[in-house]
């Protein structure tokens, strides 16, 4: 696995020439209980991206941390980091605008974050909004205003489907399929977050801090469990190496 910061451009050629997936985490800072760290979203996504990187060739590119993480769950005061949501699409915009124009078109953006059943939240449309926003406008910029209409493109479904369409050069993805999410469970700093978590970074969280606070979505985190974690990891990673091609 290729670190991006890490990197040279001899590795970000290599990446480039063989299309190798580069995969950025849309991470959170986010209130999640007394017995976990606010960076559980970010860390589960990188956790599971960096073992799909030990039998998968992929470049990681440094995680996203702040972002539209709401106060549904803490107030203001919990800790909790929240940009709204237009600001945060016009800055990732920039970002996938940059990462286009350098020669990446391989891009998967990959959430933890309010993605139950694959749903359309706040932080998640703000990635696929501005990844379609920069698409077009490079687009626009190298082919030219009305490229798509002109007579130069009349075999478009033909020739730039599948790998070639230029619209699924950035794609934004769960960690966890809505059918892996129904095999194990899914839910927010309860027992299946908090499992997965423990089995990923151990060190992140501590069950002997959960009647600090009471609330009855961390309730379940009682049953918490690295076995679990594993179990969940597994279905994970076999997802997400169908997914990211």
């Amino acid at each position: 696995m290729f670190l991006l910061e890490r990197s040279f451009p001899r590795e970000v050629e290599y990446v480039q020439k063989n299309n190798l997936p580069l995969v950025i985490v849309g991470g959170t800072v986010e209130y999640h209980g007394p017995q976990c760290a606010y960076g559980c979203d970010t860390l589960i996504a990188e956790g599971l991206i960096k073992r799909l990187g030990e039998t998968k060739e992929l470049m990681l590119a440094p995680s996203i941390h702040y972002s539209p993480a709401s106060y549904a769950v803490g107030d203001r005061k919990s800790g909790t980091v929240h940009v709204p949501e237009r600001a945060f699409e016009d800055y990732v915009y920039y970002v996938f605008k940059s990462l286009l124009w350098a020669g990446f078109r391989n891009i998967y953006v990959v959430i933890h974050h309010q993605f139950e059943q694959e749903s359309e939240m706040p932080m998640t449309l703000s990635y696929r909004m501005a990844a379609k926003r920069a698409t077009m406008e490079y687009l626009e910029a190298t082919l030219g205003e009305g490229w798509w209409g002109s007579e130069s493109y009349a075999n478009y479904y033909e020739d730039l489907e599948g790998d070639n369409n230029p619209f699924t050069w950035i794609k934004v993805i769960p960690t966890m399929s809505t059918a892996v999410q129904n095999a194990t469970g899914y839910d927010h700093a309860g027992e299946f977050e908090c499992s997965l978590l423990m089995a990923l970074y151990p060190d992140t969280v501590d069950l002997s801090r959960l009647n600090d606070r009471a609330h009855w979505f961390t309730k379940s985190s009682e049953k918490a469990n690295a076995e679990l974690g594993e179990r969940m990891a597994k279905l994970s990673l076999e997802y997400l190496k169908e997914a990211i091609k």
